[in-house]
């Protein structure tokens, strides 16, 4: 059987930043990694590659995939599947306790596996939970939304109990693979297509925080695998595209300002500044 891949993402979410759905037969034609603001959790059997963050993983059986939308992935099929997945924003999630299975626990971490191998036991707990969502999402139940959070849980509180213990990794091994996702989630930022659709992620923190890494151990670990410490990859990259929308669109400065995730107008003028040596109105007369 050939091989194809897939994203193991639909194309739309319709209640709310959340969707449950099933998942059988032979796989989608190839897709390109969809949308990187939701959080995937996939229940599912059948043998397959998934490619993560760099990390190549081969699947056999039954296993419960958890994807963090900041790292890039793609799925390998190499036979028919069958299971469910859900796609939900963090904002689904609300309260602090449940946000920070999402941000702070090691179920999302980039230097994990994303992947628990499952028992016949755990798959038929797992599929449970997915079939009670999917029962409730497709209902005109009322407090539907609640109780699809409440499974939710049930599903992340249980991977966090049957996960392994995490590998260790090298320092340097570590370091140069968080800098590589650090980079690649700053890339895909650009270009900036609309001023009403700014920058996400501006600060080291930001980056952290979408990493799942301390802020610290992030410009360590970049500072010691290129040289550079965070904080200059990010003016360097937010420079340069202000220099493009500047030369090459009719953007108010205003427009581009609020695009690249500044708060106000004189903010950016002063930031341009004191990198570039010119004022952005300068540069856009000159052309260079």
């Amino acid at each position: 059987m050939n091989i194809s891949s897939t994203s193991l993402t639909p194309t739309t979410t319709d209640f709310k930043g959340f969707k449950v759905y099933p998942i059988a037969g032979v796989a989608n034609p190839a897709q390109p990694h969809g949308r990187r603001d939701f959080y995937k959790i996939v229940l599912i059997s059948g043998e397959m590659t998934l490619n993560y963050g760099g990390q190549r993983i081969d699947l056999f059986g039954s296993n419960l995939i958890l994807l963090n939308p900041r790292v890039p992935h793609a799925v390998e099929h190499r036979t028919e599947r069958k299971g469910f997945a859900c796609v939900f924003k963090e904002s689904f999630l609300a309260g602090r306790e449940r946000t920070e299975l999402l941000q702070h626990s090691s179920l999302f971490r980039f230097d994990g596996s994303p992947v628990l191998s499952l028992t016949p036991e755990q798959t038929e707990f797992m599929s449970g939970l997915f079939q009670k969502m999917r029962s409730v999402y497709v209902s005109e139940y009322d407090y539907k939304e609640d109780l699809l959070k409440t499974c939710l849980e049930l599903i992340l509180r249980e991977a966090l109990r049957i996960q392994p213990p995490l590998p260790t990794l090298t320092s340097k091994n570590g370091a140069t693979r968080l800098t590589q996702l650090f980079l690649d989630l700053l890339e895909r930022q650009f270009p900036v297509e609309s001023p009403a659709s700014p920058l996400r992620f501006r600060t080291p923190q930001d980056f952290a925080e979408a990493l799942s890494v301390h802020v610290n151990y992030l410009n360590r670990s970049v500072k010691e695998s290129t040289g550079k410490p965070t904080s200059v990859h990010l003016a360097e990259r937010i420079t340069a595209e202000a220099k493009a929308l500047l030369q090459h669109t009719d953007w108010s400065v205003a427009d581009i300002a609020y695009s690249l995730g500044f708060e106000y107008p004189t903010y950016f003028h002063n930031y341009f500044k004191r990198i570039t040596g010119r004022t952005p109105n300068l540069l856009r007369m000159h052309k260079v």
